[in-house]
């Protein structure tokens, strides 16, 4: 049991995130049930995870830092549905990678993973009790329903897939059968946790409480990061040359403190994780540039950063040059990590297998023969020989 006070504990669980539904849940659980709580957050191995997962790694720090039973679940089925983002033939080894650099990430950055639950989906998702709720579940909640719960997460597309609809039927069936207390997620995921606030006690299960994180703008262009544009996020195991020409490649207007990537990361991952790191509270974000620029500084607050940004005394150069820096100080251990274990290199080959380039085809030229249009024309052929010629020639034959 943690030794910090309900309170503190609170503050922890709910630091930093944009909204908290049903917040009396998790007080009553350190108040008066005097126990643990229990927190699922779950990811579905689709694309390759990116900087992005340092948002909700930081807030599994904060939570086992107050005590609470984190349990990851490692959403394979769901990965398949999301309009079969991830064959099922590769989500196996898709799962597997996931959970590698799900523990990499927070050794990285100084959390317990052994204090970890990791769950596969597909281990209690298949069960026949957990198949009936879903047909129950199913006949509660309407089409529009679901589709509307789902549309943030499931890929939206021209002519959407029957799934896109189990999808969300699922997740909120999945606060039960993991049976905690609360689940945590972006607050893209709002809708889908209304759906289950709104439903789950038809099939007599309790409601829980939701934390979002805030949702990081992408490194590169604003908007969300997402594993689907490669434009938009820095692998986990990018190379640090290519993290430096993809940040150099950022948005960045002088000035310009709107939709701006690499501030927003300096503010919701560097700043948060020194913090973990040093435990004092404090925020740190150095940039190396030469004297002739001014030389190196050192922001001891975010605001200072911000402020020095907009006033136009930092450069767009020198923030690039503090953010490709300060990620490739993050990456280094995982990418370590990462050459050191084959089990991880074998995980990511077999579950993002290359793609096989098509043979070109020849193309056949066509014989159209000389009397199309356009077609050029050909020498006459020679005149046919006289019959009396050929007549003679058949005698000699003969004789």
């Amino acid at each position: 049991m943690s030794e910090l006070t309900p309170d503190q504990q609170f503050e922890l669980i709910t630091r930093n995130l944009q909204e908290v539904l049903n917040p009396q849940i998790i007080k009553n659980v350190l108040e008066v049930e005097k126990r643990p709580l229990k927190v699922y957050w779950g990811t579905a191995p689709t694309g390759k995870p990116h900087c992005g997962y340092f948002v909700p790694m930081i807030k599994l720090a904060h939570l086992l830092k107050a005590g609470v039973e984190v349990t990851v679940l490692v959403a394979d089925l769901h990965a398949f549905l999301d309009n079969m983002k991830a064959p099922l033939e590769v989500v196996q080894h898709r799962a597997k990678y996931y959970e590698f650099l799900i523990k990499s990430i927070l050794t990285s950055i100084n959390v317990p993973v052994e204090r970890l639950k990791f769950v596969l989906g597909s281990s209690y998702q298949l069960t026949p009790e957990y198949t009936l709720d879903l047909f129950k579940l199913s006949n509660s909640v309407s089409q529009n329903d679901a589709k509307r719960a789902g549309a943030d997460v499931v890929k939206q597309v021209a002519n959407p897939l029957l799934s896109g609809l189990i999808y969300p039927l699922m997740q909120v069936l999945d606060e039960e059968y993991l049976k905690v207390d609360v689940q945590l997620g972006g607050v893209d995921q709002r809708k889908i946790f209304v759906l289950a606030e709104e439903n789950i006690q038809s099939l007599g299960y309790k409601k829980r409480a939701h934390l979002m994180n805030r949702m990081v703008p992408g490194l590169m262009q604003g908007g969300k990061m997402s594993a689907s544009d490669p434009n938009s996020k820095i692998d986990l195991l990018e190379e640090p040359k290519t993290v430096k020409k993809k940040i150099n490649q950022a948005f960045c207007a002088p000035g310009n403190i709107e939709d701006n990537g690499l501030l927003a990361f300096v503010k919701n991952v560097l700043g948060p994780i020194h913090e973990l790191k040093y435990g004092d509270g404090t925020f740190e974000f150095f940039i190396d540039r030469p004297d002739k620029y001014g030389g190196p500084i050192t922001f001891k607050t975010y605001q200072e950063l911000e402020d020095s940004f907009t006033k136009e005394e930092l450069s767009p150069v020198d923030l690039k040059s503090g953010v490709a820096d300060a990620i490739n100080v993050l990456l280094a251990p995982i990418i370590e990590e990462y050459k050191n274990n084959k089990d991880f290199q074998d995980s990511e080959t077999a579950g993002y297998p290359a793609p096989v380039a098509e043979k070109k085809k020849v193309k056949k030229v066509k014989d159209r023969g000389s009397r199309y249009p356009g077609a050029k024309e050909e020498s006459p052929a020679p005149a046919s020989a006289p019959v009396e010629a050929v007549t003679e020639k058949l005698e000699e034959t003969k004789l």
